[in-house]
């Protein structure tokens, strides 16, 4: 153990990577492709055996992860192909099965130390962690699972208590894929490494924040998985949270993931549950005709909501924070309003000067932009907002998906792109008062912004436009 809770975590490398899932749908869209990626950059070096159920062997899992490639849209390089192919190996078996465990620890023998990763249904990883440990596999060895991590915050600490019966938070890392974004993490960057920005960033300067997490496709074929989470547990409880910690936190006083954790913990524990009178649950028309959701459903699949920080920093900031799926573009997207000037000097009568806006877009098309004010060209005609920024892609060329990072954190025993517990329990404290409400979700067309509810939440002047990029051609970037 650490001396100290601030100093780094001394996390081993691991001489193999273990996949439980490996040929199921989150490892098929996000960690084979993942994988050739890191195998690709050099990054990864171990082999990865994976483990499932079903009629599989070596080359069937092969030609399993080529598709898995394509299908990603990646252009094959035959030769980092063959050596990712090389290192591919299956054990096939049924987890409640211990004779799947023995022959694991058979292809295993002879590594010095090991991470399992379940990319399976957490129903399943307090049985999984239990086997492993039973076969001995918790010995030189680390355990990664896949959010979400419980269910409510009950179910949080249970899950806490029954997995770190095998493996010591040391060894255990806990997944939210948006922590190995990169645009993310380029929040915190962005934030303490310019001075430009680190003064303004406080209840002094920001009038209010808007982060969205906007989709423009349905459920499509997930609607079993999605009618048991929805929108809250699927995004708002994890990955929105976590930017908004990001976003809000005070600089770490060391440069380490523990560091960074206890300043995440601090601004959640500071942040105020959520309020069901400042909060707007939606529905999309056609929802309920899914294959797998119930006839009946209440499950949300829009959420929009208020929140506080009772903290120096942010005291009486609004910030407000919606999810949706079918919604009218995909954006990711935070949006910082400055305060308006104390004085109208430029505009008059009808004419408003706009605010000054940080965004920074988190998916897709990422960067930075600010709306800078200056006067039209025309006389009289008062002055208007000129975006300007850092289109990430045209400057630092491929941006990594997150997955790389994860799966490489994972093996290399970096616990930065993973979630620290006790900021795991602030989430879920912050959303419990509006988990399972009574009411039904308000019903919404596809392609809009949800409910018209949404855009009266008390204190809302209205939601900024967001669009499906964050620059438009011709713009300055």
């Amino acid at each position: 153990m650490s001396d100290t809770v601030l100093s780094p975590s001394d996390m081993e490398r691991s001489d193999a990577l273990v996949l439980f899932g490996i040929t199921g749908d989150l490892a098929k869209k996000m960690l084979l492709p993942a994988l050739y990626r890191l195998t690709e950059s050099g990054r990864l070096t171990v082999p990865v055996i994976g483990v499932a159920a079903g009629d599989w062997d070596d080359d069937a899992l092969r030609k399993h992860a080529r598709e898995a490639v394509v299908a990603a849209g990646t252009d094959i390089d035959e030769a980092v192909f063959t050596r990712f192919a090389a290192g591919l190996s299956i054990i096939t078996g049924d987890f409640a099965d211990d004779s799947t465990f023995a022959r694991l620890r058979d292809a295993v023998a002879g590594f010095g130390f090991v991470t399992h990763y379940l990319a399976i249904p957490p129903s399943l990883f307090t049985m999984v962690a239990a086997s492993l440990a039973a076969a001995g596999l918790n010995r030189d060895a680390r355990l990664v699972v896949e959010k979400p991590f419980g269910h409510d915050l009950d179910s949080a600490r249970k899950l806490q208590d029954e997995l770190s019966a095998h493996f010591d938070d040391d060894h255990l890392l806990r997944v939210d894929h948006f922590l190995g974004n990169r645009a993310v993490e380029s929040l915190m960057v962005s934030r303490f490494a310019n001075t430009l920005l680190a003064p303004i960033w406080h209840r002094t300067y920001v009038d209010n924040v808007q982060i969205s997490l906007a989709e423009d496709f349905d459920v499509a074929d997930r609607g079993s998985f999605y009618d048991k989470v929805g929108c809250l547990r699927d995004v708002v409880q994890n990955h929105m949270l976590q930017v908004l910690a990001f976003l809000t936190m005070d600089p770490p006083s060391a440069g380490n993931a523990r560091a960074q954790g206890l300043e995440k913990w601090r601004v959640l524990h500071a942040t105020r549950t959520m309020d069901p009178a400042d909060t707007v649950r939606g529905q999309y028309d056609g929802y309920r005709d899914v294959a797998g959701v119930r006839p009946d459903s209440t499950t949300e699949t829009y959420f929009a909501t208020r929140l506080f920080i009772d903290n120096w920093r942010w005291s009486g900031v609004p910030f407000y924070l919606r999810s949706g799926k079918a919604l009218a573009v995909t954006a990711t997207e935070v949006v910082v309003e400055l305060r308006e000037p104390p004085l109208e000097l430029f505009g008059g009568g009808s004419t408003r000067t706009p605010p000054n806006l940080i965004r920074f877009r988190i998916d897709g098309d990422t960067g930075i932009r600010a709306d800078l004010i200056v006067s039209r060209p025309e006389k009289g005609t008062g002055p208007m907002a000129v975006p300007v920024g850092v289109d990430y892609a045209r400057v630092l060329g491929r941006q990594e998906l997150p997955y790389e990072n994860i799966l490489h954190g994972a093996v290399e025993g970096d616990p930065e792109c993973f979630a620290f517990f006790p900021a795991i329990l602030e989430c879920w404290r912050i959303v419990e008062p509006v988990l399972d409400p009574a009411d039904p979700p308000l019903p919404y067309a596809r392609g809009s912004w949800g409910p018209q509810a949404a855009g009266r939440l008390p204190g809302l002047r209205s939601w900024h436009e967001l669009g499906p990029r964050l620059f438009d051609d011709g713009q300055v970037r």
